[in-house]
């Protein structure tokens, strides 16, 4: 009976089931040390909102015999790294632990899965029986590096979605959320020096109608909306307190459309676009590379390392066109005095640049794998996007690598054949199992070379993907299978024992009230 109830996803390394069940009661306590008291406490109140009543926390080991779940850090762990945990049910204890907090917090969301999936309810669920089958379980992640990428530039999402969202990501073990908040069609981030980025280039006059090349007008709506500096912190201290990192990206040198449309003096001479309202992007949309550009991007920088604790700041760094660059005689004049000889080694020195101003803050960057024709030293972390060759070629390069390529990734692409009966996509098939299948680790790659792919990342663009609901529709049940490579790695994979047990998961979305495509 145990075994029909245990249904993990991502998949533990190690799992040995035993005879026999633990129930939750009233009696139950939450026993923990100081150091995880607010994983603690984040335990207590999923159960207390599912079950309806409350879980006592106690900082002294209950008697032999009472009824009690433990969270324990323990150096003897550290085998397991940060995230990994041991988490092992008995007669009348559950213990959970850990090297550090972030591994418990894992350990809770396995446990979260043990339970009957009403433990996601948002209100207390009767005639439910709590108990939670005993097991051993000792696991940790293949990956350091298990993210979703959210565009809100394209379509603006409310901060109760993004929360929702994280809630979703830290249920599978993710532990980035990045959040991309600048493009041509809206900046999302309140930059209290510069005002006019909200005020202009939150809002767009209408949105394109249909396909990107299919040339349908617009929808004659408006559309707009951004994220106040405490909205911001109140998200990025919600994902923290999940153990999410939130990776801002803010576009450079393309891709700023928006911004020159609230500040066109650091864009091309004579340029004053509006916020876009089409997919396709605008050549002249690109900043100056001009002191004054610098000057004003060091501003938003320092507001934006302000808001979010991140190691690393995300810049973009993907599809400049540079043309304006190449004819505009200002930026002929910074060349030659820079020695630069080409628009591309132009690119490089503004990357180069922003890469500075992060440094004088205390940060580095991240940026798509564009960045790998800037001549950036090997300290710089790339997001391979286009081909697996880029993985290849950033990781032989000894630079950190994020595997984001379309190929196995890209959530925005159609889930079937039948694009009739699907929401409008962007592209090809990507389809639940060939996610499931995607290998992050490219053939003939070097075992030293591995050694630098941090791990891989979903991407949610969202030119076709105006609300929540449709969000979530093509996020999930992809992602869940992204997760399960991203913690649990591609050995032993089965994805007919995949499916099975992801039929189970999805009534634990079903309680959650998330949306997901049936397979």
């Amino acid at each position: 009976m145990a075994v029909k109830t245990v249904s993990l996803i991502p998949e533990p390394k190690q799992l040995l089931l035993r005879d026999g069940d633990f129930t939750l009661s009233p009696e139950t306590q939450i026993f923990c040390g100081l150091e995880v008291a607010n994983e603690a406490a984040f335990l207590a109140n999923r159960l207390c909102c599912a079950i309806g009543f409350p879980f006592e926390q106690v900082t002294v080991l209950p008697k032999v015999g009472n009824s009690f779940i433990g969270l324990m850090l323990n150096d003897q762990y550290r085998d397991l790294g940060k995230e990994g945990y041991h988490l092992e049910v008995g007669a009348n204890h559950v213990w959970i632990r850990s090297a550090e907090a972030a591994g418990v917090f894992r350990g809770i969301q396995t446990l979260f899965q043990l339970l009957p999936p009403a433990i996601y309810g948002r209100g207390p669920r009767v005639n439910v029986a709590w108990i939670i089958p005993h097991v051993s379980i000792k696991d940790a992640p293949e990956y350091s590096w298990r993210g979703a990428m959210l565009d809100c530039s394209r379509h603006f999402m409310p901060s109760t979605f993004i929360k929702k969202f994280i809630d979703v990501l830290a249920m599978h073990k993710l532990n980035v959320f990045h959040w991309h908040l600048t493009d041509n069609q809206g900046w999302r981030i309140e930059i209290k020096k510069y005002p006019k980025l909200t005020e202009i280039g939150a809002f767009r006059s209408e949105t394109q109608k249909g396909h990107y090349d299919a040339h349908a007008g617009g929808d004659n709506t408006p559309h707009g909306g951004f994220y106040s500096q405490e909205d911001i912190k109140e998200i990025v201290a919600y994902a923290a307190a999940r153990h999410i990192t939130v990776l801002p990206e803010i576009e450079v040198p393309a891709h700023c459309q928006a911004a020159l449309a609230a500040y066109p003096e650091f864009g091309p001479l004579h340029y004053t676009p509006e916020v876009s309202t089409g997919w396709e992007s605008d050549p002249n949309a690109i900043f100056a590379p001009s002191e004054a550009t610098f000057h004003f991007l060091k501003d938003i920088l320092a507001e934006v390392c302000e808001l979010f604790p991140s190691k690393l700041i995300h810049i973009g760094g993907d599809e400049a066109a540079k043309d304006w660059w190449v004819r505009d005689p200002s930026v002929r004049k910074i060349m030659a005095e820079c020695g630069i000889s080409s628009a591309n080694d132009l690119q490089g020195y503004f990357i180069r640049r922003v890469r500075g101003i992060l440094a004088d803050l205390g940060r580095d960057l991240i940026g798509w794998d564009e960045i790998l024709e800037s001549g950036l030293d090997s300290g710089a972390t790339v997001m391979a996007w286009r081909d697996m060759e880029n993985v290849t070629t950033a990781a032989l390069g000894s630079h950190n690598v994020v595997v984001c390529t379309m190929s196995g990734t890209y959530l925005d692409f159609y889930q079937s054949s039948n694009s009739e009966e699907e929401p409008l996509a962007i592209g090809p098939v990507l389809s639940l199992e060939q996610v499931y299948h995607f290998n992050p680790i490219p053939a003939n790659l070097p075992i030293d070379a591995q050694e630098k792919i941090l791990g891989l990342q979903a991407q949610l663009w969202s030119e076709y993907m105006p609300s929540p609901e449709i969000v979530e529709y093509m996020a999930f049940p992809r992602l869940i299978a992204l997760s399960e490579t991203a913690w649990s790695g591609n050995l032993n994979k089965d994805y007919a024992g995949f499916c099975v047990r992801l039929r189970r998961h999805l009534k634990r979305l079903d309680i959650a009230e998330v949306r997901y495509r049936t397979f």
